[in-house]
């Protein structure tokens, strides 16, 4: 991301929404204190800053796919979540590289009434959202969630 007010929303949305973790690959800003984590949201979610693709790939957990959120993947109404997932954004200036989106198991894209072009920081928080309303349907989710029902 290269605003540390996105890497901010992004981590009070994965709070908010039971993400394990977030991370972030290069150093385009710094983000330990940004005025849109009014959650204090590190205090709950790890967060984890990667040099480059090869330092993230060198330490990226096991049996977990990579999910590419990129236009002209999978539309995300139709993408079934697996288990496990790293899902992956690319910069709003000019998206994921495609040997990255090449790298993934998957590649979801989200649908838009306009133009398909979304800030990261709502890109990730719709995602992490689908994903918890569809394995709310499939499990009972603890928590807040379960008032969206």
């Amino acid at each position: 991301s290269k605003s540390q007010v996105n890497v901010g929303t992004l981590w009070r949305s994965a709070y908010q929404l039971g993400a394990s973790y977030i991370f972030t690959i290069g150093n385009r800003n710094t983000w330990e204190k940004t005025s849109s984590d009014t959650m204090k949201t590190w205090r709950h979610v790890p967060a984890f800053r990667y040099a480059d693709w090869d330092a993230f790939c060198a330490v990226c957990p096991h049996a977990t796919p990579w999910v590419a959120i990129e236009m002209g993947g999978t539309p995300l109404d139709d993408f079934v979540h697996p288990d496990r997932a790293i899902y992956l954004l690319g910069a709003e200036d000019h998206g994921l590289p495609a040997a990255i989106v090449r790298a993934c198991a998957y590649s979801v894209s989200l649908d838009a009434v306009r133009e398909a072009s979304y800030n990261v920081a709502v890109a990730g928080s719709i995602v992490m959202y689908d994903r918890a309303r569809k394995r709310r349907q499939q499990v009972p989710f603890p928590g807040t969630l379960d008032t969206f029902r």
